[in-house]
């Protein structure tokens, strides 16, 4: 009977309602706790983890997910205290990586450096306040249709405060750059630079090319007539331009990364652009963006990035932010942007930039190519003439003359000189000595490997002694045609002067022309 009664005592302290005397998870004296079970909150919440049922893994406990972005929990851990700083926050190299696959989803890029590029610009809108310069961004194509605007449509949720638009006057913009840059979007930039349009944009086109310096301002009177005062407006701000290839002024495109889009192959596929869509993805990815960009704004800002070789003057200065974010990324991202930086500014942007840089260019080739150190100006216009992709043959309406090419040439500060051809003095171009072609190379042409063995060899050639017995005189009226066509057989490279500019004394013999040329 005792046995029963221990047994029942037992039983009823073991489902007593008398509160337990010390904490369940501590074992220490609950005190003045409000709980019946626990000392404090915090004790609580440790014992119902420890006690609540564990969750099934979503991959049943097999690996972590390492494509997965590491995001905070949904559920508050706050006992554990605050985060360590910079636990949610993802590297630069990340962050770039993920603008690179979303923007290609929806756009097939002629080649692999055009999106590691739109990246980069995109990231550096987000600290362009703290930049002395801002890049242009052009889009160019030949025909409609090749993906120009949809770059500027996904482009506009990953930008810093985005402004799309296709027309917009000059002092609107100045006007809305008050309150600090902003990215300029703009569609159809063509058509404002048409000159068959008629309109006058040129305040426009000042307005690009000065504002991509952060000190450009625009210098405006402000109120009525009593008190005028003189306002100066910022004009400084990342701006983007799309549009039909050719209409671009060249100051700039001189100021600008041009991305020429193609149009898309039949067996090049993209998703489908659902604007809505497109804006709920991008907004994480535009955060992730900022956030990195802020954290490493000094760093950038004042960073001296290395740049390639042939990278120089002002494409040096609009690629240094480009190339310091990608430093600041780490990773694989300063060896992709450089190549990027060469490929857009050494290789793409080899192209001479106006008519009179594309004429020293043809000049020099075919100097180099006859190996020559000099050459009348009736025999260089026919080799002008005779360049298959140039534009010689038809400036304006008209081909190139003798005139034409004195004026397009002294804006280099290159003359024509006296030429003695057998006994005649006759106008042509040289090489050396004074208003000589060498110094126009050398300041608006890249450097050419062989330049300085061809002019070698090319005074060689025109200093030695000719032994080969003169060529047959040619017929007056088949040369003469021949220079004023421009057509005919060029003379080899192996040609010596002396032959190369016979031919030419014997059309100034039989064909009239202006006593200044003969002279």
């Amino acid at each position: 009977m005792a046995d029963i009664t221990e047994a029942l005592s037992a039983i009823d302290a073991a489902i007593a309602d008398e509160p337990a005397t010390n904490c369940r998870q501590c074992g220490r004296p609950r005190d003045d706790s409000p709980s019946a079970d626990f000392c404090s909150e915090n004790c609580q919440r440790v014992w119902m983890t420890r006690h609540s049922a564990a969750k099934q893994a979503e991959d049943h406990g097999i690996a972590p997910n390492r494509e997965l972005p590491e995001v905070a929990p949904v559920q508050p851990l706050d006992w554990l205290g605050p985060a360590p700083a910079g636990t949610f926050l993802k590297p630069g190299g990340e962050v770039l990586d993920a603008v690179v696959a979303f923007v290609s989803r929806f756009s097939a890029f002629p080649n692999e450096h055009c999106a590691p590029t739109l990246a980069l610009w995109y990231a550096h809108t987000h600290v362009a306040e703290r930049l002395y310069v801002t890049p242009r961004l052009i889009l160019d194509s030949a025909e409609p249709g090749s993906g120009k605007t949809r770059v500027l449509e996904v482009g506009q949720y990953l930008v810093a405060k985005p402004e799309m638009t296709i027309s917009i006057t000059p002092a609107a913009i100045f006007r809305m750059l008050v309150d600090g840059p902003m990215t300029l979007l703009f569609d159809e930039i063509d058509a404002v630079f048409n000159p068959k349009t008629g309109g006058n944009n040129e305040d426009l086109r000042a307005l690009l090319n000065a504002g991509y310096k952060r000190t450009a301002t625009v210098t405006r009177c402000v109120g009525d007539a009593k008190s005028m005062n003189v306002t100066r407006f910022p004009v400084y701000a990342p701006v983007a331009l799309a549009g039909i290839a050719g209409g671009m002024p060249d100051t700039i495109t001189t100021r600008a990364i041009t991305i020429h889009m193609r149009k898309r192959r039949y067996d090049e596929v993209v998703e489908e652009f659902i604007e809505q869509d497109v804006e709920r993805e991008a907004t994480p990815i535009r955060a992730d963006l900022g956030a990195w960009t802020a954290r490493v704004a000094d760093e950038i800002a004042g960073a001296r990035p290395e740049r390639p070789e042939g990278v120089r003057d002002r494409a040096a200065e609009i690629w240094r932010p480009l190339l310091a974010i990608a430093d600041a990324a780490g990773g694989h991202w300063p060896e992709i942007a450089r190549k990027a930086c060469r490929h857009f500014v050494v290789e793409a942007g080899s192209r001479p930039a106006s008519l009179g840089v594309r004429l020293l260019a043809d000049m020099r080739d075919i100097f180099t190519a006859r190996g020559t150190d000099r050459m009348v100006t009736a025999e260089l216009i026919r080799e002008l003439h005779d360049v298959e992709d140039g534009p010689w043959t038809d400036l304006q309406g008209k081909p190139l003359d003798s005139r034409r090419l004195a004026k397009e040439l002294e804006r280099y500060l290159v003359r024509p000189k006296d030429i003695k051809v057998n006994g005649k003095a006759l106008k042509g171009y040289r090489v050396d000595g004074d208003g000589g072609l060498t110094d126009a190379w050398s300041r608006y042409l890249p450097p050419l490997e062989t330049a300085a063995t061809s002019a070698t060899n090319a005074t060689e050639q025109a200093n030695a002694p000719s032994d080969a017995a003169p060529p047959p005189r040619p017929s007056a009226t088949g040369a003469a045609q021949s220079v004023a066509l421009g057509r005919g057989a060029k003379t080899p490279a192996a040609t010596s002067l002396n032959s190369a500019v016979a031919e030419v004394a014997a059309v100034a013999d039989e064909t009239p022309g202006n006593p200044e040329e003969a002279r």
